[in-house]
């Protein structure tokens, strides 16, 4: 009874799809700012979808061994651009899967996370990806309804993931 990261992967690929129309629908909205309360690092919701796609392709450069990507001057104010970048970056990720053999999917590795030593296994990493993308989401739909900005639903049970599927009641 275990939920497959393929399967995380698909629900997350379906909301970056909700997401990538939303923002062409409502263009503005990625330039939003997050207000006083922020931790310093981010200032628009712009910054914050960025952080999610740089964060994979970070982690997908860590499990290839490869330099790390700079994302830093990439646009946070274009939706487009964001949107290509994560594109390209699942594409890595979803190749990096192929290559690990049980044993390497469940051997712990260790590398160095800004002023932190990780010791991760890469299933537990891509599984913190995925988790780390839905939380952030959560954190941009709240913000945006108390922007009064809504869009339909992006829970886990109306997605395609798993099968199942979610319609309206015609009233």
């Amino acid at each position: 009874m275990n939920i497959h990261v393929t399967d995380l992967m698909e629900y997350t690929e379906w909301e970056r799809d909700k997401w990538r129309t939303f923002f062409q629908r409502e263009a503005g909205a990625i330039e939003i700012s997050l207000g006083p309360h922020g931790d310093g690092r981010f200032q628009q919701i712009g910054d914050w979808v960025r952080h999610i796609f740089s964060a994979e392709k970070r982690y997908v450069d860590r499990l290839s061994d490869k330099p790390l990507t700079d994302t830093g001057s990439m646009p946070n104010n274009n939706a487009e651009v964001l949107f290509q970048f994560a594109r390209q970056s699942r594409k890595e990720l979803r190749e990096l899967l192929g290559t690990f053999s049980e044993a390497a999917w469940n051997a712990p590795l260790q590398f160095k996370l800004m002023s932190s030593v990780i010791t991760a296994s890469p299933k537990k990493i891509v599984t913190h990806i995925l988790v780390h993308e839905m939380r952030h989401w959560a954190q941009i739909a709240t913000l945006l309804r108390l922007q009064g900005m809504r869009d339909d639903f992006h829970d886990f049970l109306m997605s395609p993931a798993m099968g199942g599927s979610w319609t309206r009641e015609q009233s």
